[in-house]
């Protein structure tokens, strides 16, 4: 009876110190900091080729081209408005 009892306290530590850990890894991915950091490794990848370290000028062409797109197009609006 006391090794159950005793293997019984084994386990129940053992599920609290991996609802400990879980605890721990949740926390620390739904923090703010860790998910801005991700945010931003996600769209310096996007930029940036990882193994080389190179700019993935397609990528830079594709947004500096709709932002000058989204600039043509405000002030063409604001031309015909006036």
């Amino acid at each position: 009876m006391s090794d159950e009892l005793a293997d019984l306290e084994r386990e129940i530590e053992e599920t609290r110190e991996r609802l400990a850990t879980t605890i721990d890894q949740l926390l620390y991915r739904s923090s703010p900091k860790t998910i801005a950091n991700r945010q931003v490794a996600a769209i310096k990848a996007h930029y940036v080729d990882a193994t080389t370290g190179e700019p993935r000028t397609d990528n830079i062409l594709k947004t500096v081209g709709g932002v000058v797109g989204a600039i043509v197009v405000i002030v063409v609006l604001r031309r015909v408005t006036r």
